[in-house]
C-alpha cells in the first residue's frame, strides 16, 4: 500500500527533445549527402580533380556528424526512461550538437590548411567537370537544408516551450557549411575559367573556413554552458528568488538552478521561515515558471531568537 500511494508523488525525468520529423528529415539528408560525397570524390578521382576531391571528403566529415545527430536521437529516445540517468537523456541531444560543432570546427581548419597550401602549391583544375559537380553538390544541399529548416521549424509549431533542437541546429548548420563551400567554388572556378583568377579558388577556401569556424563558435558556446551545468542568468535566477521571498518572513539561503535539457532546468533552494509551510506551498509560487521542470525544496525553520533579559 505505501509503494502504492509513493507513485502519485513521483514524476518522470524524460527532458529530452522528441523531433521525430527532424530525425527522420536528418535520415534523408544523410543520404542525399553521402551519395552527393560518393560522386565528387569518384569524380574527382576520374578526372584528377583535387578540389572536387578534397570537396568528397569534406563532405565525408559530414556524414559522419549527421551519423552523430541520428544516434544522439535514437540513444536519447531508447533510455529515456533509464534510472541510470539522474536528470533523464535531456543532454543527449546538447552533447550530439556539441560533438558535430567539433566537427564543424575540424573541417574548417581543414579547409583553412589546404587552402593555404593551394596559394603556395597552385594545382591544375579541369573546371568543366569540376563546375557541373559543385553545381550538382549545391543543388543537393539546398534542398537538404530545405529539409533540415522545416523539420526544425514542425518541432517550434508542435512546442510553444521555445526548444532548441541544438541536435537538428548543428546537422542544420553542416549542411549550410556544405552549401557555402560548393557556392563559393562555383564562384572561385567560373572566375578562374573565364578571368583566369586561380588564386580565388583557395581564397574562397579560406573565406569558407572562417564562416564555418563562427559557425562551429556560436554552436559551441551555446552547448557548452548546458554540458557544464552552467546557472541559470542572473535576472532569472533572481525573479525566483523574488517571488518566494515575496511570502511573508521566507528568505532564500541558498539557489542552485541549472539545464537538465536544452530547455528544462532543475533547481534545489533552501528556504528559511518563521512560519515554515509545506514544501508544495513554495512550489506553487513557483508555478509561473515554465522553464523549471524539477524543483526540490528545502525548507527550514528560522532560528529562534535568544530572549533579552529584562533590566
Amino acid at each position: 500500500m505505501v509503494h502504492d500511494s509513493m507513485k502519485q508523488w513521483q514524476h518522470g525525468h524524460d527532458f529530452s527533445i522528441h523531433n521525430e520529423t527532424g530525425e527522420r528529415r536528418t535520415r534523408y539528408v544523410l543520404l542525399l549527402t553521402a551519395c552527393t560525397m560518393v560522386a565528387e570524390i569518384v569524380a574527382g578521382s576520374a578526372y584528377g580533380s583535387m578540389a572536387l576531391l578534397a570537396d568528397g571528403w569534406h563532405m565525408a566529415t559530414h556524414v559522419a556528424a549527421f551519423f552523430i545527430t541520428i544516434f544522439a536521437y535514437h540513444y536519447a529516445r531508447k533510455h529515456s526512461d533509464n534510472p541510470a540517468f539522474s536528470f533523464g537523456t535531456g543532454k543527449v541531444n546538447v552533447l550530439g550538437g556539441f560533438a558535430s560543432a567539433v566537427a564543424l570546427a575540424v573541417v574548417a581548419l581543414v579547409m583553412l590548411v589546404e587552402s593555404a597550401q593551394r596559394i603556395i602549391d597552385p594545382r591544375a583544375i579541369h573546371f568543366n567537370e569540376a563546375i557541373v559537380v559543385a553545381v550538382i553538390g549545391l543543388v543537393v544541399n539546398i534542398i537538404s537544408a530545405i529539409l533540415l529548416k522545416e523539420g526544425h521549424d514542425h518541432d517550434h509549431r508542435h512546442d510553444h516551450g521555445h526548444d532548441h533542437d541544438h541536435n537538428l541546429k548543428a546537422a542544420y548548420f553542416h549542411v549550410l557549411a556544405d552549401a557555402l563551400t560548393s557556392l563559393l567554388a562555383i564562384v572561385a572556378l567560373v572566375s578562374g575559367k573565364y578571368l583566369g583568377w586561380y588564386w580565388l579558388d583557395p581564397m574562397m577556401g579560406i573565406v569558407g573556413a572562417v564562416i564555418i569556424t563562427r559557425w562551429s563558435y556560436g554552436l559551441l558556446k551555446q552547448t557548452s554552458p548546458i554540458l557544464l551545468d552552467a546557472s541559470i542568468a542572473q535576472p532569472s535566477q533572481q525573479a525566483i528568488v523574488k517571488a518566494i521571498e515575496k511570502d511573508p518572513d521566507s528568505r532564500v539561503t541558498d539557489i542552485h538552478v541549472w539545464r537538465v535539457g536544452a530547455n528544462h532546468y532543475a533547481a534545489i533552494i533552501a528556504v528559511v521561515s518563521d512560519h515554515p509551510q509545506p514544501a508544495e506551498h513554495y512550489k506553487q509560487l513557483l508555478r509561473s515558471f515554465d522553464m523549471l521542470a524539477h524543483v526540490t525544496v528545502e525548507v527550514n525553520p528560522a532560528p529562534s531568537r535568544p530572549v533579552q533579559a529584562q533590566p
